[in-house]
């Protein structure tokens, strides 16, 4: 019988090999409509403050939107991934100014460390299903820094292929608000 960690496991590799062999320009096309459908959310929200991760390898790139963020009045945060499953919240000032960290994520070179409450979150992940439950890389990263942020908007970016029937959860995972999603 497999244990929720082991079918964990199984689907993390599934979708990281089904997101490699995704086509680089059906995931631009992709891309750009989750940052345009995040803009509007973003500014319907009116939110001051939004945390985003960086992405790396072939997440969903949303690169273009944290560009004009920066040219703003919202404060954009991005993590630095640290020991123990925990996240530095940096303000990112610039796409220009990164350093690699743990696992290859990448956060701002300036330790600019923010912490007050944030309004918006953006969550990349492996999975999703129709409760909103969603899959990570398997750090626990989110699930221990989204518990402090119980009133922020919390909003999962998938490809279509990443909606499961049911993701396996346990006690501490914590559901989106949000899911954007669509077909291609």
């Amino acid at each position: 019988m497999n244990t929720i960690i082991e079918e964990k496991k199984a689907m993390r590799k599934s979708m990281l090999h089904a997101r490699n062999s995704l086509n680089s320009l059906l995931a631009q096309k992709y891309s750009n409509w989750i940052c345009a459908q995040l803009e509007i959310l973003i500014i319907n929200s009116n939110s001051k403050s939004l945390h985003a991760y960086i992405p790396i390898s072939n997440e969903i790139d949303i690169s273009p939107l944290l560009q004009k963020l920066l040219e703003s009045n919202i404060t954009v945060i991005c993590p630095k991934t640290l020991p123990k499953r925990k996240l530095e919240n940096r303000i990112l000032h610039s796409l220009n100014q990164l350093e690699t960290g743990i696992m290859g994520t990448k956060h701002p070179l300036q330790a600019d460390i923010y912490q007050e409450l944030i309004d918006f979150i953006i969550i990349p992940g492996l999975a999703f299903d129709k409760k909103k439950f969603r899959l990570g890389y398997g750090g626990g990263y989110y699930d221990n820094f989204l518990i402090n942020h119980p009133k922020a908007q919390k909003v999962g970016i998938f490809f279509p292929f990443q909606q499961v029937d049911i993701v396996p959860t346990e006690p501490h995972d914590i559901h989106l608000d949000t899911i954007l999603v669509k077909e291609f």
